[in-house]
C-alpha cells in the first residue's frame, strides 16, 4: 500500500508544480501586458516557442515505435506516387 501512497502523493506533487508553473506565467504575462512591456512580452513568446520546438525536436520517439502492436507496414509511397502500386 505504500508504493501506491508514493505513486499518488508524487502524482499530486508534480500536478502541484504544474499548477504553479502556470499561475506564475499568467501573472507574469498579465503584468506585462498591463504595464504595456510589449517588445519583453514578444521575445519571452519566441524564446517559449522555441523551446518547445527544440523539446520537439529532440524527443526521441523510437521506443514508442517497439511498444506499438500494429505490423510493421511496408513504406509503398513510392510506389503508389510512380503508379505501380495500381497495376495488378
Amino acid at each position: 500500500m505504500s508504493a501506491r501512497t508514493t505513486l499518488a502523493s508524487g502524482r499530486r506533487r508534480r500536478k502541484t508544480i504544474t499548477v504553479l508553473w502556470i499561475a506564475v506565467l499568467a501573472i507574469v504575462t498579465v503584468s506585462l501586458i498591463y504595464w504595456e512591456m510589449t517588445a519583453l512580452l514578444y521575445i519571452l513568446a519566441t524564446l517559449g516557442v522555441s523551446a518547445l520546438l527544440l523539446v520537439v525536436a529532440l524527443t526521441d520517439l523510437t521506443p514508442a515505435e517497439t511498444i506499438s502492436n500494429d505490423p510493421r507496414r511496408i513504406d509503398d509511397s513510392a510506389a503508389i506516387g510512380s503508379g505501380i502500386a495500381n497495376q495488378s
